[in-house]
């Protein structure tokens, strides 16, 4: 089935759904259905026992009643509850719930709020390489994680990827591992009959042609997933779901840069090793193949507009041509399959098939395949409801059955009397020399057959895979297995196996060794600590750690001296990639403060401006002055210049005019208190008191006696 968006309103028809507000196994609550599909439903409901929001597929009505679909919907649980992968949608339970009296499959799994990748090639496709191989990289590391499990999907198509919302971090999930089987006996055999389900535009040949299916259908599909990001739209196309599978085996997938000529010439040759019509060309699974996306993903880094060797080392082995050679349709490999073998394909109808027929081109459909009649040399015209195509009507404009071709009858022996010759009787040497040349040349074959094929074997995919899995995996295969120098990776964790020597899929000798790479994980570098060096040294020390010196900018400081280095930018300790630029910041030595002259200002004022600028503010002495008021710069040292933080400013402040008190010379004789006065520091004066009677002795002064007047103020005697 196709899930759509677990966060979308519930689907049409979804109102009367009597499903909705029942609650399954005593535990689920159904609140809304969010999607529909070929063989069930999804809805949004609530766990009650647990109190979270889980997403319940219930297969449809009757298909229940049907045991091999029940035992299918039983091991989709089984088989997915086993994958613990962070881009597999986790299944959580499983049940069958009979409180109505009839039999309600279910599967709970995980909530996904979000949207498909259908939607997301809806809107954006065609896209750049970078965005379609990042968009599959999470796909791919889910099939991969199944793969080694020993499972295999069956049915990879954009609708089965789930992408969460920003709020839910955007993660990529992969969904509906419904038709993924176990890989064992019962799906390697070669079937001759049988329902083939799956979704037309994403099968691999070989399900077509006898229904196998191993971890290369998968990679199968995720090729035309990628197809499809590059160019927006599907490699086969046609009139009837038989005429696309058909499509699959007679013509290869187009390369991308037919539609999308910016596409690098690597990118289209790695969706042409995923897409080989022979399957031995493919990579031998999902491991592999994120194998070979992470090479390509690093070439896209790189900005490389082509890279010839990565391209001939991705494309399929037996291609004749290279990927800008070929054309839509173009058959350049070999045919993979024998068509005489192909058996016929009928579709089911949906209304048999129990499967839901919404009308999309991607809906998973059903396939009956029959084994081919053993004498008649045509098929019918198409005849509803079940539309029969031959395998030969590959054309997406073929509307009828085409009669398939069968070897000419062998010819009866001949009656006529033999024709008399005059040649003579060969020599027995003839014969001799021509047996002799079948021996050797099968001797020479039989060698070049031994030495050139059988006695090697195919390099199994052991990436990501820690150290003793990886040996062991290897063993299993009768391989040995060394450790090699590890390396560096973006995209494998330290420990696992990153790469191998030979490559996964590669011809090694039976026995032989291979070497595996193990990871470091990422490339990392700390910035060194570059305090204290001069910009040379610190250059040296930057290369010496594979990083890049990017600028210098010059900072004041009291503490570092002029030409050295204060700090990075990045910090010191700070881990970043190789070839990451790094900053430095240089001394330019103690910033120079200008110094103004106060002298006539405020003290207080001068002082709190020299504080700020963190110079040290003394006061060498205070001073009377007639002359600058009380509190006011006399003088400072030094007066104007240049000086440093900590440096000192000294000031001699006024104390105002001196004050002297004015002494009690009442009584006394006008001369006598002149000379009082004038001795201080005073000037005097007389004047007649209004009782004045011409004695000549001092009656009153102003200002009075006791009074603080500045030295040099005026004293006034009133005489008597």
């Amino acid at each position: 089935m196709e899930p759509r968006e677990h966060a979308r309103a519930a689907a049409p028809g979804a109102a009367g759904d009597p499903l909705i507000g029942r609650l399954l196994d005593r535990r689920y609550r159904i609140l809304s259905r969010v999607a529909r599909g070929g063989m069930a439903s999804v809805y949004e409901a609530t766990d009650t026992r647990l109190d979270r929001t889980v997403a319940v597929k219930v297969m449809h009505p009757g298909l229940g009643d049907d045991q091999d679909f029940a035992q299918r919907f039983v091991r989709e649980a089984r088989a997915a509850a086993r994958l613990n992968h962070p881009h597999v949608v986790g299944v959580y339970d499983q049940g069958d719930d009979t409180s109505d009296g009839t039999d309600t499959v279910f599967l709970v799994m995980e909530y996904v709020p979000g949207h498909t990748l259908r939607d997301v090639i809806r809107k954006e496709a065609p896209m750049p390489p970078a965005r379609a191989l990042a968009l599959l990289e999470p796909v791919v590391s889910a099939l991969a994680a199944a793969h080694r499990a020993g499972l295999i999907h069956r049915d990879v198509k954009p609708e089965n990827v789930l992408i969460a919302d920003e709020a839910h971090g955007g993660r990529v999930k992969v969904a509906d591992f419904g038709l993924a089987k176990a890989v064992s006996a019962d799906t390697q055999h070669t079937a001759t009959g049988g329902v083939l389900i799956g979704t037309v535009s994403y099968l691999a040949p070989e399900l077509v042609v006898d229904g196998r299916a191993d971890a290369r259908a998968d990679v199968y599909a995720a090729g035309v997933v990628l197809y499809e990001l590059l160019t927006g739209r599907k490699p086969h196309e046609g009139e009837s779901p038989i005429q696309v599978a058909y499509r699959h085996v007679h013509h290869d997938v187009p390369v991308p840069s037919l539609v999308q000529p910016a596409i690098p010439d690597y990118v289209d040759a790695l969706v042409a090793r995923a897409t080989s019509r022979d399957r031995d060309q493919r990579p031998a699974d999902a491991t592999v193949l994120l194998h070979h996306l992470h090479r390509v993903e690093q070439a896209l880094r790189e900005n490389l507009a082509s890279d010839p060797e990565l391209a001939g080392d991705l494309l399929p082995r037996r291609a004749s041509a290279s990927p800008v050679d070929r054309v839509p349709g173009e058959d350049t490999t070999p045919e993979p399959f024998d068509a005489g073998a192909l058996a016929l394909l009928t579709e089911v109808d949906p209304r048999e098939s129990g499967l839901v027929d919404d009308g999309s081109p991607d809906r998973t459909t059903a396939l009956e395949r029959h084994p081919h009649p053993p004498e008649p040399t045509s098929i019918a015209p198409v005849t509803a409801p079940m539309r029969t195509l031959s395998p030969i009507a590959a054309g997406p404009t073929d509307t009828t059955a085409q009669p398939v071709d069968r070897p000419a009858p062998e010819r009866a022996p001949s009656r006529a009397a033999p024709v008399p010759t005059t040649a003579r009787r060969r020599s027995r040497k003839g014969p001799l020399a021509l047996l002799l040349a079948v021996l050797l040349i099968g001797s020479v074959a039989a060698g070049a057959w031994w030495f050139g094929w059988e006695r090697y074997t195919t390099t199994p995919g052991v990436l990501n895979l820690d150290e003793a899995a990886a040996s062991a995996e290897l063993e299993a295969s009768g391989l040995e297995a060394e450790v090699g120098n590890p390396t560096y990776s973006e995209n494998v964790a330290p420990g696992l196996v990153v790469a191998t020597d030979p490559e996964p899929g590669d011809k090694v000798l039976d026995g032989g060794t291979v070497t595996l790479v193990l990871s470091l994980g990422p490339e990392r570098y700390d910035v060194p600590d570059l305090a204290g060096r001069t910009e040379d040294e610190a250059q040296d020390a930057l290369a010496a750690t594979k990083l890049d010196f990017g600028a210098s900018v010059g900072r004041w400081s009291e503490t570092v001296p002029e030409g050295q280095v204060i700090r990075s930018k990045p910090r010191v300790g700070t881990t970043v990639k190789p070839g990451t630029t790094v900053d430095l910041v240089l001394s330019r030595g103690r910033k120079p403060i200008e110094v103004k002259d106060w002298t006539g200002k405020p003290f207080d004022a001068a002082r709190e401006a020299l504080e700020r600028h963190r110079l040290q503010v003394s006061v060498a002495g205070e001073e009377y002055s007639d002359t600058v008021p009380e509190g006011v710069v006399i003088s400072q040292d030094p007066t104007t210049g240049q000086l440093f933080r900590g440096d000192t400013v000294s000031f001699v402040v006024s104390r105002g005019p001196e004050l002297v008190e004015v002494p009690r010379v009442r009584a006394m004789g006008v001369d006598a208190a002149t000379e009082l006065l004038e001795g201080l520091g005073f000037v005097v004066e007389t004047e007649q008191a209004d009782s004045y009677l011409g004695l000549g002795f001092v009656f009153s002064s102003d200002p009075d006696a006791g009074q603080a007047v500045p030295k040099g103020s005026t004293i006034t005697l009133f005489l008597i």
